[in-house]
């Protein structure tokens, strides 16, 4: 499978050399601002439909019916970045919260919900809803990872634990890697809102326990804030800006010591949280292993249980676990991962981002090494 890739991404590679085309060849039109001209937006979808069909006629004729639409933009995506390696766009994310994640589908009407990683345990609880009298419910899927690492970014960036979210929905949307498109039930605007609401009402614990000792630390996202955005006219802004305030155990706990990655390979890999996740898993391990110089293996049981108890078993989780590996790979051609019996291994390898922030106070949150 890594080979199919590499040959199709040394095609796109040098095919994009021969024509000397921007480095940028799918997110180009996608970060045009809004309010430019319609007639100018269509040029722009011209250019983008031809060059697209320049690359597909490009490549061998028998591999375009095996190639979707998504994995042609992580292949546009990851030809971006081999070109232009150096041009990341870093943001941050808490180490503890690569070590053990958020559920990728709704946990539903429970109490609580946890997910472990040897001895360290992660357990989120739902804010309540006064008006309707039930738990507001628990954020879960692509976007509260996206949000968690722009909030980490931004509060690093700020120093302040008070994150200004804009007066325009889709222009925050955009800093996302989401499309100010659709309304309905199930557009981006109204789920952004939903689970930017979830998951700062949220309260995340850490808890490490052995025999010989427990610790934890209790820690409500953002206990005050407001937000202002309407779905049903999202491109209208608000008098008012849009904020949260992180609590003070939050705000400590994801500004020291994150993990740096690449904004553009998470827009890449924004449709799955489980490639989301293993992303920011493999680049951290990647560090790990650069180093110390060891390879480091592990089980698909371990694996599931810390990034995959949603799914029906360690088998099926495998299966969609390497898929996602080989998604990871194309958008982070550096990572060396090699598929072992029971499990995988990560050879010693460059990380993603190699950013260094400052550290601000220590946090006393649990690590899970």
């Amino acid at each position: 499978m890594r080979k199919f890739l590499t040959l199709i991404l040394e095609k796109l590679t040098e095919q994009l050399r021969k024509n000397d085309t921007p480095v940028a060849v799918l997110e180009e039109s996608n970060r045009g601002n809004l309010d430019q001209p319609r007639s100018q937006k269509a040029s722009k979808k011209r250019k983008k439909k031809e060059r697209n069909n320049k690359i597909s006629a490009d490549l061998p004729q028998e591999l375009l019916p095996l190639i979707s639409s998504q994995k042609m933009k992580l292949i546009s995506i990851a030809g971006d970045i081999r070109l232009d390696p150096d041009k990341t766009e870093s943001a941050f994310l808490a180490r503890q919260l690569v070590q053990a994640t958020l559920p990728h589908k709704n946990p539903g009407n429970v109490p609580a919900w946890s997910r472990k990683n040897g001895d360290l345990t992660l357990t989120i609880r739902p804010g309540w809803d006064e008006k309707k009298g039930k738990i507001i419910g628990y954020p879960y899927g692509t976007i509260p990872r996206l949000l968690l690492f722009w909030i980490t970014t931004e509060a690093i960036r700020t120093k302040n634990p008070r994150i200004e979210l804009g007066d325009s929905l889709p222009q925050f949307m955009e800093e996302l890697g989401l499309y100010p498109k659709g309304t309905g039930k199930r557009s981006d605007f109204k789920r952004l809102k939903e689970q930017m609401i979830r998951l700062s009402r949220s309260t995340i614990s850490f808890t490490q326990s052995s025999d010989r000792s427990y610790s934890w630390l209790d820690m409500q996202v953002a206990p005050r804030g407001m937000v202002w955005w309407n779905e049903k006219q999202p491109n209208q802004r608000t008098l008012w800006q849009n904020w949260i305030q992180l609590g003070e155990d939050f705000f400590n706990a994801i500004t020291s010591a994150p993990v740096p990655v690449d904004m553009r390979i998470l827009k890449a890999l924004k449709r799955s949280p489980l490639a989301l996740d293993l992303y920011a898993w493999a680049t951290y391990t990647a560090y790990q292993t650069q180093q110390n110089g060891q390879s480091r293996s592990i089980s698909w049981g371990m694996l599931h249980e810390q990034f995959g108890s949603e799914y029906r078993d360690v088998k099926d989780f495998s299966k969609k676990a390497w898929r996602a590996f080989t998604k990871v790979q194309l958008v982070y051609p550096e990572l060396a991962v090699e598929r072992v019996q029971g499990g995988i291994k990560i050879l010693p390898s460059k990380p993603s981002v190699t950013i260094k922030p400052k550290k601000s106070k220590k946090s006393t949150l649990p690590v899970e090494n």
